[in-house]
């Protein structure tokens, strides 16, 4: 069945293509050509070969065994000693220095704290023309300060104000007051006073920067009045180095011996001291009150005469 149906295919197709290229045939034929003759055959069938065997599937080889694990074989320690190593006795260890004691601060004579108030006269009038107020405290570390105030009061405060403050501040040692700085500060004017370097023993004056010698024992011109209390002997006078606000001065003091004297604050036993330099200084301290100072006088080269007397003690 096969053959026939492509027997009449291949007919069909050539009855087609003489129909369609006939004439070309013709035209491009040579007749000394002798005719070809074909004869068509059926093609033989076509026979599918042979598919080749399977080829039989290798059985997987089994995994190998593992092999039983050794344990490894465990060596002691070898112990190594360290090598003898010679004691050297120990050092004798010195004995630390004891600590210094420590240094108590000194004791003030006067209370810690307190008040002198004054009234400032002048002699030549018997007029008060002013009042002044002293006060100090003495702190628990040894140092201390002292302050002063004085100022015109009644007639004369309206025809010529003026008021002036002072201070000083040191420590309190064995010999008495020891000064670290001075100030005064006059109204309308620079502050004056004075710089005292102890351990280099200089003092150092504001007003100009010069420097001198700064003995011992030297007070300013307010430290003063307070540092009669811890000197002895007064009796004989001292000299003592004092610092004022402009300069620095030697002071010697001589005594004029006991006094009994009546001032607004009440009557006192003191001892009368002076100094003299271009001026005059006196001081009356009261011998029961700690000498306190209980009258001040001053007097210029002039001749002029103005005195402190205490009219008030707040102990």
């Amino acid at each position: 069945m096969p053959g026939l149906l492509i027997v009449a295919l291949a007919g069909s197709l050539l009855i087609h293509w003489v129909a369609l290229f006939g004439i070309d045939v013709e035209l491009f034929r040579d007749e000394s050509t002798p005719v070809l003759q074909a004869k068509l055959q059926p093609a033989p069938a076509l026979v599918a070969p042979p598919l080749p065997a399977a080829k039989p599937t290798a059985k997987p080889k089994p995994p190998p065994k593992p092999r039983p694990a050794v344990a490894p074989e465990v060596t002691a320690p070898v112990e190594v000693l360290p090598a003898p190593v010679e004691e050297t006795p120990p050092a004798e260890l010195a004995e630390a220095p004891a600590p210094p004691a420590p240094v108590e601060p000194v004791k003030p004579v006067l209370p810690a704290n307190g008040v002198i108030r004054f009234a400032i006269v002048k002699e030549s009038l018997g007029l008060q023309v002013g009042r002044a107020e002293h006060r100090w405290e003495f702190a628990d570390d040894g140092s201390y300060r002292l302050t002063a105030m004085s100022e015109t009061s009644g007639l004369a405060a309206l025809l010529r104000p003026a008021r002036l403050h002072q201070e000083s501040r040191g420590h309190l040692v064995a010999d008495g007051l020891q000064p670290e700085s001075f100030r005064s500060l006059r109204e309308g004017k620079p502050q004056e006073g004075a710089d005292f370097d102890w351990p280099a023993g200089l003092l150092r004056l504001l007003r100009d920067g010069s420097v001198v010698t700064l003995p011992p024992g030297s007070q300013d011109m307010l430290s003063l009045n307070y540092q009669l209390a811890y000197l002895g002997r007064l009796a004989e006078g001292i000299t003592l180095g004092v610092a004022t606000a402009r300069k620095f001065e030697r002071y010697a003091l001589d005594s004029l011996g006991e006094e009994e004297i009546e001032v607004p604050a009440g009557r006192f036993r003191t001892l009368h001291l002076r100094a003299l330099t271009d001026s005059t200084t006196e001081i009356w301290i009261a011998l029961d009150h700690g000498h306190l100072p209980v009258k001040i006088r001053f007097t210029d080269k002039k001749g002029e005469s103005f005195e402190q007397v205490a009219t008030d003690l707040g102990l």
